[in-house]
Parts: C-alpha cells; sequence; structure tokens
C-alpha cells in the first residue's frame, strides 16, 4: 500500500526565520516537535545525517540534512514502514514561508492496517499540533488551532490505559 501525507503551513516569517526552527528540531529548545502530551523525539547525535532515533515506536534514520531547509528521516521501524518523513522551508507568496511536512512509504504486512487504523489519526495529530507550536512561536497566536478527533482521542486513551499512566495529558480544545 503506497502512502503518501502530506502537511503544510504558511507563516507571515522569512524562509530564514522557519529555518532556524526547523534547525532546533530534537535539540534541547526544539520548535517544531510538539511537547508534553507526545513522544518526545530523539536523536543519538542531535539533527546530523546518520543520527538514529525517533519516537514513541517509530524508529529513523537521519538520510538528508541541510541546515535551514530540509531533514530527511528513514523508517526503520514499526515493521512494513519503508520509506521517509522530511520537513521542507519553502518560501510562499509575499515573503512568507511555508514549512511542509512529507510521508511517504510503502506499508507492508500488518502495517496495511495499523498505518490506516491507527498511526496515520496520530501521526496526522502530532505533525498538526507541531505546526500550531511553530505558530505560535513566530507569531504569538494560532489562527486556527488543531483539533483532535474523536478517534485521535480515544487511540491516546487506548495507550495511556495500555502504558499504566493515570496522569491525564493536556490536548487541544476538542
Amino acid at each position: 500500500m503506497a502512502v503518501l501525507n502530506v502537511h503544510e503551513r504558511v507563516f507571515p516569517a522569512r524562509p530564514e526565520d522557519v529555518g532556524a526552527l526547523l534547525d532546533s528540531l530534537a535539540g534541547p529548545d526544539d520548535q517544531v516537535w510538539p511537547g508534553g502530551q507526545w513522544p518526545a523525539l530523539h536523536l543519538d547525535r542531535g539533527l546530523a545525517v546518520g543520527s538514529h532515533g525517533g519516537h514513541g515506536p517509530v524508529r529513523y534514520t537521519v538520510a538528508a540534512y541541510v541546515p535551514g531547509q530540509w531533514v530527511r528521516f528513514e523508517f526503520s521501524a514499526p515493521r512494513g514502514f519503508h520509506g521517509f518523513h522530511e520537513f521542507t522551508v519553502h518560501p510562499a507568496r509575499d515573503g512568507h514561508a511555508a514549512l511542509r511536512h512529507t510521508l511517504s512509504m510503502r506499508a507492508r504486512g500488518a502495517a496495511r492496517l495499523t498505518w490506516p487504523m491507527m498511526f496515520r489519526w496520530t501521526h496526522d495529530a502530532l505533525i498538526e499540533d507541531g505546526l500550531d507550536g511553530v505558530e505560535r512561536t513566530l507569531t504569538g497566536t494560532v489562527a486556527h488551532p488543531a483539533r483532535w478527533s474523536a478517534r485521535v482521542r480515544f487511540l491516546r486513551l487506548i495507550r495511556r490505559v495500555a502504558s499504566g499512566s493515570r496522569q491525564k495529558p493536556a490536548s487541544p480544545a476538542e
């Protein structure tokens, strides 16, 4: 099963400013990856080609990195995820900049079920929460905050129960 999943948001900022935020990914002052309610993004050698890491059950290697412009991660787990996800910065209209996240993979085996039933929904929510954070950092506010669907809230509840956590995580407006 071929999967192409793209999220993009245009910000009233220069590409260099958005690129500087991209360069903070997986660092101590990460301005892109959503915190708190999401598994942290860890890379064993920081944002550098060859660095290994991931978030939650998703594992990958930094396959390419052009500071301020582009980072690509190749999947190594979960089993059946064959492809990559990446962040790219693009010039947009009126001197603005776009931050795009693209996931492109072939789902094989059990991933042909787990991607559409579980991972897709939580992935979409995680990326939109991250874009909200970038917008908040650049503008001080979020014009249209992401909202978790009932499916995402249910999947997060199952994960919390399965992990034995009793603490209710913060969630976007429902």
